[in-house]
C-alpha cells in the first residue's frame, strides 16, 4: 500500500481530487488530498502573509498528524514547488515526488521559481489578495474541462494568493537524492515532446503523458490515478 499526499495547484482545494481518491483507494492505497491555506474551504484564512512557508507547513502537518511515513508527494501546477520544498525538509521520510503538469525544480542551491503571476493570469482585483480563475484561463490551459465539470470547477475555485507564486523556494543538497516522476499533459499548452526530449532541462525519473489539459484530476481522474500508482513503484 502507498500513501499518496495530493497537493492541488492554483485556485483549487482538496475537492479537486474527489474522483482520484476513490480510484486510488480501490487499488488498496491511501490518499490524503490537501487544501492549502487560503484556498478551497480554507479561503477564509487568506491574508497577504500566506505564502510558500505556509503551504509547506500545511503539507508537513498533514504528514505529521496523519502519521504518514514514506509517502508519495503529488504536486500539481505551482504546487510542484510546494512538494519539492517539503521533500527537501522531510527527505528521509518521502518515497517519491510526482509532478503533475507542474513546476519541476532545478537541482541548484539558488532561490528559484518566484514569479509575478499577474503577468500571465491578469491583475488582482481591487481590494483582493488573489488572482481569480477566469474562463479565459480555462480556455487557454484546460479547455477539455467542459459542461458540468467546468461549472463545478468555476463554482468551487478560489482566488490564488499572489505570494504563493511570488515566493521562491531554495533547496539544499538533500533534495538531490529525492526520486522524481512526472505526469505531463499534452493539451495544457506546454511543449511536451520537447520536455521529454530533455530540451527544457533534465528529467530525473520516469514519466507518463496524458491526453488532457491542465486539470487531469478533473478530466481524466481514472487515468491519472493509474499513472500515479505506476510511477510510485
Amino acid at each position: 500500500m502507498t500513501d499518496f499526499v495530493l497537493v492541488p495547484g492554483a485556485w483549487l482545494g482538496a475537492w479537486a481530487w474527489k474522483d482520484v481518491v476513490p480510484a486510488l483507494e480501490k487499488e488498496g492505497h491511501a490518499a490524503y488530498p490537501v487544501t492549502l491555506t487560503g484556498m478551497g474551504e480554507r479561503v477564509h484564512l487568506a491574508t497577504k502573509a500566506v505564502g510558500m512557508e505556509t503551504a509547506v507547513r500545511d503539507v508537513l502537518n498533514v504528514m505529521r498528524y496523519n502519521e504518514i511515513d514514506d509517502p508519495v508527494l503529488v504536486g500539481h501546477s505551482f504546487a510542484g514547488k510546494v512538494v519539492a520544498a517539503v521533500a527537501d525538509r522531510a527527505h528521509d521520510r518521502v518515497r517519491r515526488v510526482v509532478y503533475v503538469d507542474a513546476f519541476r525544480p532545478d537541482r541548484v542551491r539558488a532561490p528559484q521559481d518566484g514569479f509575478d503571476p499577474t503577468q500571465e493570469f491578469g491583475a488582482v482585483p481591487s481590494g483582493e489578495i488573489g488572482i481569480p480563475l477566469t474562463e479565459e484561463i480555462v480556455e487557454r490551459i484546460g479547455k477539455d474541462v467542459q459542461g458540468a465539470a467546468r461549472r463545478r470547477m468555476m463554482a468551487l475555485a478560489t482566488p490564488w494568493p499572489v505570494k504563493l507564486a511570488s515566493d521562491p523556494i531554495s533547496l539544499s543538497e538533500r533534495y538531490d537524492a529525492i526520486r522524481e516522476a512526472y505526469v505531463f499533459c499534452r493539451r495544457s499548452g506546454d511543449p511536451v515532446d520537447e520536455i521529454v526530449a530533455g530540451k527544457w532541462g533534465a528529467l530525473f525519473g520516469p514519466h507518463t503523458i496524458l491526453e488532457s489539459g491542465h486539470w487531469p484530476m478533473i478530466t481524466t481522474p481514472g487515468e491519472l490515478a493509474r499513472d500515479l500508482v505506476a510511477l510510485s513503484r
